[in-house]
């Protein structure tokens, strides 16, 4: 009578593929942290900010326009920043970046007075400016369509919970050292990561991820093929411009980024003379709209992937999530009604939960962006957004130091952020990539 061994493997269980490698959630990783030390070494003025305006003398109108300097070369550098990734490729230009804004972030503890710091404010703008769109360059190449969301909101965290969970220990630093070991820490950390990066990443054909996991990629519409070297080409970005998916993206990247700015600017300040909180208030309070504000980021990229996954257009999917997120934000203005300070952290927490939302602008960066210019499409976008870099902390302290108050700093917020909904709505229209002729 014949037998079977059953100890011999079947051929087709020779042949089986191998289950696909993970290798692209590695990378996320690595974005992910750079974006938090990225938000860490931008923001942690604003924590500085009311020792240090006392220490060198700085009034509330003159350090509106010290918050606000960051972004004017942060913006002016997005576009050649943009074009920089294109042409060099994300692994050295994220090294260059990091490096870079690390060494004057470290800097900033040797400042003496207005001159330096405003110095120093515009050098890290510049150096920070390639960060976001090489994060989209990455979420593009690394991930297919339908986990792209989750994947900008994952990276995109890292601007709330670095400051969520490091407020504590950075008030209590500063009490114990003073606001220059601040800048000392965030820059030695970052300079560290850079070490990393250049020693991790690599793009998807470079990596140890195997065919299944590119095929997997490459199915839902990733760019797993090395990157092809592109020149700026004038007349591109002129038609890329004109497009109406252009503005809308813009107009609500700007308006979400101005409630972001408040929070990493004047909130502090906010707490500490319109709230009169101590610093131990302070520093409890402060983490909670930024752990909701996190939370806000990864609901609103689960909520979106979710809709694309049951068959849900791109309209729908990627541009819900964002414009409710905008809709929502407005409730900040609630806050000068409320005399309570554990209902005014829960109303701004409540508005900065719905800004995390809204953060998801740059999954339809991935999804519109010409061929061969992601980092243009990046770098533009970057720039409209960062305008509210630049505009949005000069209002607020020439507010408040005109009025004596944050009561119409609040107002301007929350009508900005109406702005941006109704961009989304009406300007935006489909969500499709730009072709160029």
């Amino acid at each position: 009578m014949s037998h079977t061994d059953v100890s011999s493997p079947s051929p087709d269980a020779l042949a089986a593929p191998l289950p696909a490698t993970q290798v692209r959630f590695g990378m996320l990783g690595l974005i992910a942290t750079g974006t938090l030390i990225n938000y860490l070494d931008r923001t942690i003025l604003g924590i500085a900010a009311p020792s240090l305006t006392r220490e060198l003398g700085i009034n509330a109108a003159l350090m509106g326009v010290v918050f606000s300097a960051f972004s004017w070369t942060y913006a002016a550098s997005q576009v050649p920043g943009g074009a920089f990734l294109d042409r060099f490729g994300t692994r050295l230009t994220y090294f260059l970046s990091v490096g870079f804004w690390s060494f004057f972030t470290l800097l900033h503890a040797l400042v003496g007075g207005i001159t330096s710091l405003l110095g120093l404010r515009l050098l890290l703008g510049m150096a920070e400016s390639p960060c976001f769109p090489a994060n989209s360059r990455v979420v593009a190449t690394w991930f297919p369509r339908q986990e792209r969301a989750f994947a900008t909101g994952v990276y995109t965290v890292g601007e709330y919970i670095g400051l969520a969970f490091l407020s504590p220990i950075l008030f209590a630093m500063m009490a114990t050292f003073g606001w220059r070991s601040l800048f000392i820490g965030a820059g030695v950390l970052g300079l560290a990561f850079a070490v990393v990066w250049w020693a991790r990443y690599r793009e998807p054909r470079e990596s140890h991820a195997n065919a299944a996991e590119l095929a997997e990629i490459v199915a839902g519409g990733g760019l797993t093929d090395q990157p092809v070297r592109q020149a700026f080409d004038w007349r591109a970005a002129g038609q890329m411009l004109r497009r109406r998916q252009m503005w809308g993206i813009c107009l609500g990247q700007f308006a979400g980024n101005a409630t972001l700015v408040f929070f990493l600017t004047w909130f502090p300040t906010y707490l500490a003379t319109e709230r009169h909180m101590d610093w131990m208030q302070i520093g409890f309070f402060a983490v909670m709209p930024f752990i909701a504000a996190s939370v806000g980021v990864l609901f609103g990229g689960w909520w979106s992937d979710r809709m694309l996954r049951q068959g849900k257009s791109p309209n729908v999917a990627r541009k819900l999530p964002i414009t409710l997120g905008l809709l929502l934000a407005t409730t900040i203005v609630s806050a000068n009604f409320v005399d309570d300070n554990r209902v005014v952290i829960a109303i701004l927490s409540l508005a900065f939960f719905a800004q995390g939302m809204a953060a998801l602008g740059w999954t339809l960066v991935s999804d519109i962006a010409p061929e061969g210019m992601l980092g243009v499409t990046g770098g533009v976008f970057n720039l409209a957004a960062n305008l509210a870099g630049i505009v949005t902390p000069i209002i607020i302290g020439a507010i408040v130091a005109t009025t004596g108050s944050f009561f119409y700093a609040l107002a301007f917020i929350g009508c900005i952020a109406l702005m941006g909904a109704l961009s989304y709505i009406f300007v935006l229209g489909n969500v499709e990539r730009i072709v160029i002729d």
